[in-house]
């Protein structure tokens, strides 16, 4: 306790997670860190969702990102959420929030700590620390998040000191606060290794209420082997940059690099280790896998995200040996790690994941069938709305073929066509920059498509275009490739007998 608990007049708040939950109350807006399974409460939310059973009630939750160990899906099933935000992956909680019964907020992660600021404070925080320094100040674990918000905003805190989380974390961290709009300074950061702030959370603490030691790990990463599409759409990605090296427009060191979660980031990342790329880096939100691989191979010099999310095996080796890590990456805040102006002026290429997109380039990146939400927009938008290069990819169909990605309309529109630089499949890349939307549909239909439906999306196109129009289109067409899938489980046209 003394090692973790450094200043001494909050040692007496030591306690059990069942009374730290007794702190959170019905209607109380909850604020909780964790950034995609990293660094979350790991025994008061789930001792929550245990109350609930005894006691209903309701509560706002907003955290970074996603929860692990399915505290999300605990919370769900014990009916203590009223309302979410900004971002989750738990079934049982998108079932919820699909059915309606749990309102849920789908924000773009750099705005989730303004909306804090400006309408939603959170009324009680639970923050998982490595410790408790002597001046009261918090040294984060794995994710940083919204934790820095929520320490400086909530009116009491809980704090989760997890001892599976070795001190010597201290200093990975970069914490920034940055004003408040309207009133806000330039962020003084100019490459991804630029540290600005100081390696410790700021809080009062008079605000702590209660402190629970856990000793666990983070829900470890679900880390899939590349497969044949996703190998192909990661060629196709190295490609294009080799070309862009070749007629100089990038070096062979790139730029700052942006990748969403999943195996499809993970095999283009891991694409670099046998390239002639290197001297890489990254500005991110997210470290997986791939990035400590890159470390090792000594392609990737610098990572800076708000989060690390990875496989048991991955962890071991990185905070048990964190000496040999400590300078090659740095955890921020996420309205920091996510900022658009430092997007901007970093000219990070970002590569995120569709669910689908249309023929001009217009990407669904959150909703199935256009209504129901998968997981959310997380932080996609934030690097496509700002990026040098805004690559999007997908597969180019799923479920035996009977699902087409590339389709006449999007069902929802996530990020606009004018957001959209390239957009690759497993079939090939598409350049749109410089096109008009005539001249993107046809490279889309050519070079992205899925020949099964190849034929169909030229014949949209063709006969939309003998109709006129900038963008054109046939709109009592447009979704009927979705309506199809709903009615007969395919896409496909049936052919007329």
């Amino acid at each position: 306790m003394i090692e973790r608990i450094r200043l001494e007049s909050l040692r007496d708040k030591v306690m059990s997670a069942e009374s730290a939950a007794e702190f959170i109350q019905d209607g109380m807006i909850v604020g909780a860190s964790g950034f995609t399974k990293a660094g979350d409460s790991k025994a008061v939310l789930p001792a929550l969702a245990e109350k609930a059973k005894r006691e209903p009630f309701k509560i706002t939750l907003i955290t970074g990102a996603s929860l692990g160990h399915d505290t999300d899906g605990k919370l769900a099933e014990a009916g203590v959420l009223s309302k979410r935000m900004p971002f989750q992956v738990d079934r049982t909680l998108r079932n919820k929030i699909n059915s309606g019964e749990v309102l849920f907020i789908d924000q773009h992660l750099s705005e989730s700590a303004e909306l804090l600021h400006q309408q939603l404070r959170p009324d009680v925080a639970v923050i998982e620390v490595a410790y408790i320094d002597r001046d009261g100040s918090i040294v984060p674990t794995t994710s940083v998040g919204n934790s820095v918000a929520f320490a400086s905003l909530a009116s009491k805190v809980i704090l989760e000191i997890n001892t599976a989380v070795p001190e010597s974390v201290y200093g990975i961290h970069d914490i920034y606060q940055a004003e408040n709009y309207p009133h806000r300074n330039v962020i003084p950061i100019v490459a991804p290794w630029n540290k600005i702030g100081r390696k410790t959370i700021a809080l009062d603490p008079a605000k702590v209420v209660g402190i629970v030691f856990t000793n666990i790990q983070d829900s470890p990463a679900d880390i899939a082997e590349p497969d044949e599409k996703t190998s192909a759409i990661a060629k196709h990605i190295l490609e294009f940059f080799e070309q862009e090296v070749r007629i100089g427009n990038l070096t062979d060191r790139l730029l700052p690099i942006q990748a969403g979660i999943g195996k499809v980031a993970n095999a283009v990342l891991m694409g670099f280790k046998d390239s002639n790329f290197y001297d890489l880096t990254m500005f991110s939100e997210v470290l997986q896998d791939s990035t400590f691989d890159l470390i090792d191979s000594g392609t990737l010099s610098f990572a800076s995200a708000s989060s690390v999310t990875v496989s048991k095996a991955c962890y071991d080796r990185v905070f048990g040996n964190l000496q040999r890590y400590r300078d090659k990456f740095v955890l921020r805040p996420q309205n920091i790690s996510n900022t658009p102006g430092l997007i901007r002026r970093l000219g990070v290429i970002a590569i995120n994941t569709a669910i689908e997109f249309d023929i001009y380039g217009n990407v669904n990146s959150t909703h199935l069938g256009g209504t129901k939400i998968m997981n959310g927009i997380g932080g996609s938008g934030d690097f496509a709305r700002n990026a040098y290069l805004s690559i999007f990819v997908t597969q180019a169909a799923a479920k035996g073929n009977l699902i087409s990605h590339v389709l006449p309309m999007v069902s929802h529109t996530d990020h606009t066509e004018h957001d959209v630089d390239i957009l690759v499949t497993d079939v090939g890349l598409a350049d749109l920059r410089g096109l008009a939307p005539r001249e993107r549909a046809q490279k889309i239909i050519d070079h992205c498509a899925h020949p099964d439906y190849r034929p169909e999306l030229q014949s949209y196109f063709d006969r939309a275009c003998e109709r006129g129009g900038h963008t054109p289109h046939l709109l009592e067409e447009a979704f009927s490739w979705h309506l199809r899938f709903q009615q007969s489980g395919s896409m496909k046209k049936k052919e007329v007998e």
